[in-house]
């Protein structure tokens, strides 16, 4: 560093929240009170002072002061509140204090019985004058009134201790805080991000279901118009958000039959995420389904029923797809000029061209591809689940959806990542809102317990939202299947007591376990290519469950929290025990893991960190049964109800 240059006296560093140093947003929802914390010191004793700034994307910046909490460690934190849904940021200013400075080294000669600080004196006199030169337009009455007492008193008052005590008034502190120069403010760079979403962004227990199998006949696929009968039916289970696999018209191409045979039989629909034919492709709707117009009523009914629609967003085609033959040059090209279809050795996909996001035509490509969100977004479609965004680039999605939400704020994104971790992440991070999880196969408590522990508290809990769907589509886990009705009554409560987001795929409820074949996690008579006629009130169902769960989580701010879980020591290895809680809301959840056998246990409640009397009150809130509790307590759970979700009475 050249000697001229000016040199920087303040350390801002150690900035939170943030991730990877402000490169990405940090994630909350509006309403979220937001504490930040910072580092802040400088070279010798001057007093600094700190500000927060933060601000809405495209509105002024509001200034929050800044305390020290932890002044052994410089440490300084200020808070706000996220008002609006959208894209935030905030930074951090600090500067010299001069005055108070000069006020603390005075008291400091003053306790130490010094008498003459004339030099002192004029020093003190030099920095309020200045804030008089500068105060002359700008100062309220009360704070020119102060400067100038505090200018007299340093010319006359011999009292060196009344002088004191008249110059380190607070109000003079803080009106000479305000007209002072701030000539070493130094400002953190760059500004941290914060993408405030809507709660439903946090917080939803999501139903997934084919619209063309709500219907009674085998033979034929239900309508968007028929399947609102049923409407009422997964609103009564308490479900927010209602997800659909694309809906758009299928390929007849290599269409697969049932139980994914490579050839279609006459009459077999085919997978929807084979996606288009010469009856249109993203932007339209399988006809079989209805009209568009069909689909916006389908949509507005649900929300009269107070649920949302999520669409599948798939970014690929079948070989009959209007853009196959309009726009060559968006897909993979082999060397004899045929298109490449999907493939996963050993499995292929004959029925699906994936896009060559490298194309050179990727500027068009790209344009078209928001355009499908925007036209569902003009839909009434405010949540899309994207499929598979792990084999499309990451540079892609993080302008897509900034794009997509500077117009749209509201929009939340869902991806569908069954992946590596670090691409899991790094998709959380570009701007998904929601991702799937490794939950369907976390099922014995030490590795549910060491999963939830890494995202509720190692940091990914600042950008990484888990919805924990129990089952969908292509997973049946094994647990699921080999563990009858209990298993399903398990995994439910662990989904939705976890996790503030969670998801059951249709036929849940009903505990359909029955695998394509031993050792895969297939259904059989899979509803991927087939239409299913279900008994919604088949006997042995759960719904009652379903239904219950989801009213507590309704009432529950604790169950609508990611990281505020803590596990508990229970006895027994069979048993999970652990605490949610949210201001005064305290519930303690204990869930046998074992579907075949009762367990019993005793667990532990550490009364005095949790804040309760040696006896206290809960009350089960799945049967309503109270009991009076204390540090060490016995519980036995049945399969037959495999947890307990228990309120405390403070």
């Amino acid at each position: 560093m050249s000697s001229q240059s000016k040199q920087k006296h303040i350390v801002i560093r150690d900035v939170a929240p943030a991730i990877d140093q402000g490169r990405f947003c940090v994630k909350r929802c509006v309403g979220d009170h937001i504490t930040v914390s910072a580092c802040i010191f400088r070279d010798g004793p001057e007093v600094i002072r700190a500000r927060l700034l933060w601000s809405l994307e495209g509105t002024e910046r509001e200034r929050v002061p800044m305390h020290k909490v932890n002044p052994g460690l410089d440490l300084w934190e200020a808070s706000f509140t996220l008002r609006d849904c959208g894209r935030h940021s905030y930074t951090i200013i600090a500067w010299t204090d001069h005055y108070a400075s000069w006020v603390e080294e005075f008291r400091r000669k003053v306790m130490g019985g010094r008498t003459e600080l004339e030099s002192e004196r004029k020093e003190g006199l030099m920095l309020v004058e200045r804030c008089i030169e500068r105060s002359s337009s700008s100062a309220s009455n009360e704070d020119a009134a102060l400067l100038r007492q505090a200018a007299e008193g340093l010319r006359s008052d011999k009292d060196l201790n009344a002088l004191y005590e008249k110059l380190s008034q607070p109000a003079l502190i803080e009106a000479m805080e305000r007209l002072q120069e701030h000539g070493d403010l130094v400002q953190y760079e760059p500004a941290v991000p914060i993408y405030a979403d809507r709660i439903r962004g946090r917080f939803g227990a999501w139903y997934e279901l084919f619209p063309r199998s709500q219907g009674q006949d085998p033979n034929r696929g239900s309508s968007f118009r028929e399947a609102e009968a049923r409407l009422p039916d997964i609103a009564a289970m308490g479900f927010e958000v209602l997800y659909l696999p694309p809906i758009h018209p299928i390929g007849l191409t290599h269409r697969k039959g049932r139980n994914n045979t490579l050839v279609a039989q006459p009459g077999d629909p085919g997978s929807p995420w084979a996606i288009g034919n010469v009856e249109g492709g993203h932007e339209a709707v399988h006809p079989e389904l209805g009209t568009v117009e069909d689909f916006v009523h389908y949509v507005q009914r649900a929300g009269e029923l107070g649920m949302e629609i999520a669409l599948d967003i798939a970014l690929q085609c079948s070989p009959d797809h209007p853009w196959v033959k309009n726009h060559p040059e968006w897909f993979y090209h082999r060397p004899d000029g045929t298109l490449k279809y999907a493939e996963n050795p050993p499995k292929k996909y004959e029925d699906i061209y994936p896009l060559n996001f490298d194309s050179e035509a990727r500027a068009e490509l790209f344009a078209a591809l928001r355009e499908i969100f925007e036209l569902w977004i003009s839909r009434g479609v405010k949540i899309f689940r994207i499929d598979n965004p792990h084999t499309k680039p990451i540079d892609f999605w993080e302008w897509l959806i900034g794009d997509i939400q500077r117009s749209h704020p509201e929009v939340l994104f869902l991806a569908e990542a069954f992946t590596r971790p670090p691409m899991m992440k790094q998709l959380a991070k570009v701007g998904f809102t929601q991702s799937y999880s490794y939950f369907t196969w976390r099922n014995g408590k030490e590795e549910l317990r060491a999963y939830l522990e890494e995202l509720t508290s190692s940091g990914l809990q600042e950008f990484y939202r888990p919805n924990f769907f129990a089952n969908t589509p292509d997973i049946l886990h094994a647990y699921l299947q080999h563990g009858g009705r209990p298993a399903f009554m398990t995994r439910l409560v662990l989904a939705a007591t976890l996790s503030p987001t969670y998801g059951i795929y249709s036929g849940f409820e009903l505990c359909e376990n029955v695998p394509v074949r031993p050792g895969s996690e297939e259904y059989l008579d899979s509803e991927k290519y087939e239409i299913k006629v279900r008994d919604w009130d088949a006997p042995d169902n759960i719904k009652f469950l379903v239904r219950r769960v989801n009213e507590i989580r309704r009432h529950s701010e604790a169950l609508q929290r990611f990281d505020n879980l803590r596990f508990l020591p229970s006895s027994n290895e069979n048993i999970i025990f652990y605490a949610k809680s949210w201001g005064e809301e305290l519930l303690l959840i204990a869930v046998n893991l074992d579907p075949h056998h009762w367990h019993d246990c005793t667990v532990q409640v550490p009364v005095h960190e949790l804040g309760l009397p040696p006896h206290y009150g809960v009350e089960d809130l799945l049967t309503g049964a109270r009991y009076t509790w204390s540090e060490h307590n016995y519980v036995r759970l049945d399969p037959s109800l495999p947890a307990h979700i228990l309120l405390v009475h403070r």
